[in-house]
């Protein structure tokens, strides 16, 4: 069993300005053991600051930062970049380094102990007792199930068995944020720090990150604009809002309602003592004007100078507006796929599926990652190319489309003004800054360069790029990464507005309610089709959040109008039923041989057997194939529910 720091940590009056803008103003915060901290607040407003100040990646101009002695951190932030050239599962395995370095010296005196024959030395002696710690150190770290542990997360965190021996350069920069955050959560930090985790994770991913770290006994510190997450993983909200932080022991949804109660008590009692100020005001007045209350009104004054103000708290009103152009008239059938099958090599996303959108439909696209959500609007818009069928856009379509890594594409070394310059049409450009001044960009910002953007400043930069052309079919995949909670409410605004064609793929049900009238469900190649927004899909599923959906049609081989719980025929139960027995049986025969050895292994004469260096390389295999029963075994497990 790991154990953690029992130590706070602590930041004191923390000072940070860029220019004329203070970002923290003097700002303290402590966390305890145990504490996991959501950090909420408008993009830009310090959140990812406070993470790189705490993780020792930025010094403060002002303050200082006390952390325990042998104090661990994980840091995971939104540009962390993977070396390339090894396979996922070796690279999750560098986790283990401090395993690895201990096995090698374990492994180095065991050959040194064959090769010498001192054996009432003192050296010797020495060496057997450094091996016998090794040995209970590597016992106590779980070294005999590492390799298990890591297949464990990275399945937990979507990967397939297939994934673990291919190259992380094969994938994406959100496959391989998860690969960091696999090896973060086992290494088990004293503290993690999490820079928006589920930016990259489908639901079922989300699912299980959250079951993690409600187990995990470390410190957390989280930013995120995932309400129910936050309310799923967190025990305190700090809101960090005008270079102030506001504190709240409670997780978001309740730090919601406490922080409105805490400002209409706080504006109820500014009003009434400014109602007391006035009237006594009032009669200092009165009084000073007759030369026999002189004193008395002189020494209300007093009283009155002295009075504690009540100030109301600053708030960041400050909002973007976002207003579509209007859309010009395209034909009746504004997109449409027949009998569309597509492949990826052996991998078949989408079978034989077919689509159709009229001209005024809001359609969202609900489902699985991987599930071919992303792929079918690609098609649709002419950005990939179908395996087989066919997919065309209808007469007169203009597209707008806005992909999952949008804010990504955007070329870091140009300045805000000259990213919307690039594809500006030249009538437009005259209302270039007034247009990133609504998206909250004025001043001087726009000479800013894109680098120095935060993830959510950058969303909304790419989503100013979307409002210099009209358009009439707006294709949106994950539009509400990175966006705070007041952002995405007024896109939700700006798109229920639009008199265009609305596709939207997301996971986000508070953003998805209300917003279409069509939802088609991504499932097993198949598309199926429910005529409502996202609360009738899960109405009619019989389901009460989009997460559950998520977990529950892993499997597949549900109708569209079932509850989404796959049933298991009584044979199948039965192979599962044997598959554990059967597993059981071989990892139970499997620690025997492993304890076995690890015997033979303690005793120094083992060494100097001239078969040793090749009962070790068994010993290793064991614990190899150990790992893979143990990954059997909960596979069946987890199919038998």
């Amino acid at each position: 069993m790991l154990t953690f720091a029992a130590a706070m940590l602590s930041l004191s009056n923390i000072y940070i300005q860029y220019g004329d803008r203070i970002l923290l103003d003097r700002v303290s915060l402590v966390i305890k053991p145990g504490e996991r901290v959501g950090l909420v607040g408008r993009n830009g407003a310090g959140k990812s600051t406070i993470l790189k100040i705490i993780a020792g990646e930025m010094s403060p101009q002002e303050g200082n930062v006390v952390v325990p002695n042998h104090f661990t951190l994980g840091y995971l932030h939104q540009d962390m970049l993977l070396p390339k050239g090894k396979t996922v599962i070796d690279e999750t395995m560098t986790a283990f380094s401090e395993i690895l370095e201990l096995e090698k010296e374990l492994h180095n005196i065991g050959e040194e102990l064959g090769a010498r024959e001192d054996y009432e030395s003192e050296a010797y002696n020495k060496l057997i007792e450094r091996m016998s710690d090794l040995t209970d150190h590597l016992h106590h770290l779980g070294s005999a199930t590492s390799q298990a542990d890591a297949e464990k997360v990275l399945r937990g965190l979507g990967f397939a068995p297939t994934d673990m021996t291919r190259l992380t350069d094969e994938f994406s920069g959100g496959w391989q944020m998860r690969i960091e955050l696999a090896k973060m959560l086992l290494r088990r930090p004293d503290l993690l720090l999490l820079d928006e985790p589920t930016n990259h994770l489908d639901i079922e991913s989300i699912l299980w990150l959250e079951d993690w770290l409600t187990d995990y006994q470390g410190m957390v510190v989280v930013i995120s604009h995932d309400r129910r997450f936050l309310d799923n993983v967190t025990n305190r909200t700090v809101e960090v809002v005008l270079g102030k932080l506001h504190d709240y022991k409670a997780p978001y949804s309740r730090y919601m309602e406490l922080s409105a109660e805490r400002r209409e008590q706080m504006t109820a009692a500014y009003e009434n003592q400014q109602r007391v100020i006035a009237d006594r005001e009032r009669t200092i007045t009165r009084f000073m004007a007759k030369a026999s209350k002189t004193k008395m009104a002189q020494s209300m004054q007093k009283q009155l100078d002295k009075m504690e103000r009540i100030e109301i708290d600053e708030t960041d009103s400050s909002a973007m507006r976002i207003r579509f152009p209007d859309a010009p008239r395209s034909g009746e059938v504004v997109a449409k796929a027949e009998r569309m099958t597509k492949r990826y090599g052996d991998v078949k996303v989408l079978e034989n599926a077919s689509f159709e959108m009229l001209r005024g439909d809001r359609v969202a696209f609900v489902g699985q990652n991987g599930q071919g959500k992303t792929t079918l609007a690609k098609i649709l818009i002419g950005a990939e190319n179908a395996t087989s069928g066919s997919a065309s856009l209808g007469y007169n379509v203009s597209i707008g489309y806005y992909a999952q890594n949008q804010a990504e594409t955007l070329n870091p070394q140009l300045t805000l003004l000259q990213t919307m310059e690039q594809s500006c049409p030249e009538d437009m450009r005259t209302k270039l800054r007034a247009i990133l001044g609504a998206f909250l960009f004025s001043g001087s910002d726009v000479d800013k360069k894109v680098m120095a953007l935060s993830g959510g400043e950058r969303a909304r930069l790419a989503l100013a790029c979307m409002l210099l052309r009209p358009f009439n079919l707006l294709v949106l995949d994950e539009p509400t990464n990175h966006l705070d909670m007041l952002s995405k409410d007024i896109l939700k605004q700006a798109l229920a507005e639009y008199n265009g064609s609305v596709l939207v793929v997301s996971h986000d049900r508070e953003f998805l309610s209300g917003l279409t009238t069509r939802t088609i469900e991504f499932r097993d190649g198949q598309l199926y089709e429910y005529l409502g927004d996202i609360n009738f899909f899960l109405e009619k599923r019989k389901l009460d959040n989009m997460r559950e959906v998520e977990k529950r049609t892993k499997s597949g081989g549900q109708s569209a109008g079932d509850t989404g719980v796959q049933v298991l025929g009584s044979a199948d139960k039965k192979q599962l039923e044997r598959n554990v027995q059967k597993a059981e049986k071989r990892i139970a025969e499997l620690e025997a041989e492993v304890k076995k050895m690890e015997a033979l292994m303690a005793n120094p004469e083992f060494y100097n057997q001239k078969d040793a260096e090749s009962k070790m390389k068994q010993y290793a295999d064991l614990k190899t194939t150990l790992s893979g029963v143990y990954s059997e075994w909960e596979t069946a497990m987890e199919q038998l529910g």
